[in-house]
């Protein structure tokens, strides 16, 4: 899989919209927006903000993201995305020691870009064969610009300015089937090959692949008014991911990665040692109350998984190379339709019971093939409060 890095500039100062990166739609802030949407993606394998700002960087990490503090010199008003992006790949790969093939800007100004958009503009150049791309919308407007003198009214100007067309000529008005189709550029991707970004130091370069996205939801918060317009939108473009209390019957999660971090440390004896989220307990501890049937399924056979079990008081299988068949027997004993079942998994080997259930749930971090099978993906890695977070998204926000 290509190293794909996806860089979120997201510096403090902004003078149209104070704070702008912090704003929040649909209840989250925009730097989080443009972290999990790239998170979700499945061709992206590490994001990456880059800021100046203590509250960005606190929030970004919250969502997953790696931070690179940015240098005065390029957080200032004339600073651009792409001398910022060009610092962030360079601290991304020193400190990763890891080349990174393409390289995406993602702005958090577009609220409503969408994993598939990350993922197509960052296929445009690591399967289709170009050296930059960017998201555009198609476009059927007539242009006009202001203040200057078309050719034909050279030599006999008016008293005013007047106007004339930009993509088209005013004499003539075709049909819209009629007229070569336009596209919008929409400031809210790009992709690079990183190679080619580093030798021209601007994002388009070589051949420069357009891919198209939904008009619907290309919106630039750049003041005031953009903000309330996409407030106003977002109760109609994000669609709810997670189910209600009344969708499911029972939770089953995944143990290792979801319930973890997927670290393990072994002491000089050889014993393992796990590191779990105290919110976790919390959640599965209201699940529980809600009356919802609750089980962990874990193919590792450490005696570590059946002891957080009993702490958490739920039924446990682990040791087991067959989660599905297991799965399975469990709801037909309980007479649980796995279509009513919310799984939560992080690796491959839990792709067999994601599609065995109605609610397959990826945790943040989880496999891209995890993320693709599943149908919602939550905010919060595993191991860091993912469980906790789909308690909360179940039950609401009393919890």
């Amino acid at each position: 899989m290509p190293a794909v890095l996806a860089v979120v500039p997201a510096r403090g100062g902004s003078k149209g919209v104070p704070g702008k990166n912090l704003a929040r739609v649909g209840g989250v802030p925009l730097v989080v927006r443009a972290v999990r949407a790239c998170r979700a993606a499945a061709r992206v394998t590490d994001v990456v903000v880059s800021t100046d700002d203590p509250a960005v960087a606190a929030a970004a990490r919250e969502a997953g993201a790696t931070v690179v503090e940015r240098p005065a010199e390029l957080a200032g008003d004339t600073a651009t995305s792409e001398s910022a992006v060009l610092h962030a790949l360079d601290a991304h790969e020193a400190a990763t020691g890891r080349a990174v093939d393409t390289v995406l800007l993602v702005q958090c100004t577009s609220p409503f870009l969408t994993a598939g958009d990350i993922d197509a503009v960052a296929a445009a150049v690591t399967e289709g064969g170009a050296d930059s791309a960017l998201t555009v919308a198609p476009f059927h407007g007539f242009l006009w610009r202001a203040g200057e003198t078309a050719p034909e009214m050279a030599g006999n100007r008016c008293s005013g300015e007047g106007a004339h067309g930009v993509n088209h000529d005013k004499k003539h008005r075709p049909r819209r089937q009629d007229r070569p189709q336009d596209l919008l550029e929409t400031g809210a991707a790009y992709a690079m090959r990183a190679a080619g970004f580093r030798a021209a130091r601007h994002r388009f370069f070589g051949r420069t692949e357009p891919v198209p996205t939904d008009p619907a939801r290309v919106l630039e918060i750049d003041d005031p008014d953009d903000l309330a317009r996409a407030r106003a939108l977002a109760p109609l473009l994000d669609a709810p991911d997670f189910p209600s209390r009344d969708d499911i019957d029972a939770v089953v999660l995944d143990f290792d990665g979801t319930q973890t971090d997927d670290r393990v440390l072994v002491d000089a004896e050889g014993r393992e040692l796990v590191a779990v989220h105290r919110g976790d307990g919390l959640g599965v501890a209201a699940l529980r109350r809600a009356g919802l049937a609750l089980l962990i399924l874990s193919t590792e056979v450490n005696a570590v998984v059946a002891a957080r079990a009993r702490k958490l008081r739920v039924p446990v299988v682990h040791g087991t190379d067959t989660k599905d068949a297991v799965l399975k027997q469990w709801c037909d004993e309980r007479g649980i339709d796995p279509a009513r079942v919310l799984y939560a998994g992080n690796d491959v080997n839990d792709l067999p019971c994601l599609r065995l259930v109605g609610w397959p749930v990826a945790v943040a971090d989880a496999h891209p093939a995890v993320r693709d099978a599943a149908r919602a993906v939550t905010r919060a890695p595993g191991g860091r409060g993912a469980v906790r977070e789909i308690a909360g998204r179940l039950l609401g926000p009393e919890l």
